[in-house]
């Protein structure tokens, strides 16, 4: 791992049956970047995320991933080291992942769960740091008006904020965002990557999502890895990305869905 790394992927694969849904990716990601993860479906894109939080193996083999400098999976194995690691990685879904019964306080409040005695967590008993940083994460978010209202009972965009202030309270230095306005309408899914992009920009997280709006990763990210058939493509600026680049990557019918501003 590079020392500015805090993200480091060394040939890593994975396959499914027949399918290799990564092949043999490498990529370090610097202390706070704001990387976009682009692709078409079925390209490698959450499944490289899912192996960089653990939350999947990657292959038996060469392939190696570390976290802040530590082991996190090799030769197909988690390491012993990725609990204390995914304590320091937020992990954002499509589904925002949220337990539909509980406040949306709750829900926040759950994300220190690594760091409290567990005894807290089991009996709803949150100590009033915790408390404080979960209210705190809301109004940031915007979203404190509806701590008390049950996670299903709110909107997509209201939930994704929601996960967003979680993380917070985890104390992620590293947010993994999974499609995380797929479901969303315009308005809320700008909302969600402006607060990413300020989360990147004014505390310094590092941030890796990965989207299938082209014009979000150019807008919002300043790098972005663009993944076909489980292999990197392309690994720069936003403004190398030229349309050819990207009907190259995506097929002959993305330059008829892209958006207006695409550059040339």
């Amino acid at each position: 791992m590079s020392d500015a790394a805090v993200l480091s992927i060394r040939n890593a694969s994975k396959s499914f049956g027949e399918r290799r849904a990564l092949d043999g990716v490498s990529l370090d990601v610097r202390r706070g970047e704001m990387i976009a993860l682009i692709g078409p479906s079925g390209s490698g894109k959450s499944t490289l995320l899912r192996s960089i939080s653990g939350l999947q193996t990657i292959d038996a083999g060469p392939g190696v991933i570390e976290a802040f400098g530590e082991p996190a999976q090799a030769n197909g194995k988690i390491s012993g080291a990725m609990r204390r690691t995914r304590t320091r990685i937020g992990f954002i879904f499509q589904q925002f992942n949220l337990v539909g019964r509980l406040s949306l306080f709750t829900n926040v409040v759950l994300g220190s769960l690594g760091r409290i005695d567990g005894w807290r967590g089991t009996l709803g008993v949150w100590p009033k740091e915790t408390k404080l940083a979960a209210m705190a994460a809301l109004t940031r978010m915007g979203v404190a008006d509806y701590a008390a209202q049950r996670a299903n009972t709110l909107s997509g965009g209201q939930q994704q904020r929601g996960a967003i202030a979680r993380a917070l309270v985890q104390k992620a230095k590293i947010i993994l965002a999974d499609e995380p306005v797929a479901s969303l309408d315009p308005v809320s899914a700008r909302r969600v990557m402006e607060s990413l992009r300020d989360l990147n920009r004014q505390d310094g997280l590092t941030v890796v999502v990965t989207l299938h709006q082209v014009d979000y990763a150019l807008r919002y990210c300043d790098r972005v890895v663009a993944l076909k058939a489980g292999k990197i493509v392309y690994d720069g600026p936003p403004a190398g990305l030229a349309t050819k680049q990207l009907i190259d990557i995506y097929g002959p019918e993305f330059e008829d869905v892209f958006w207006e501003g695409a550059p040339q």
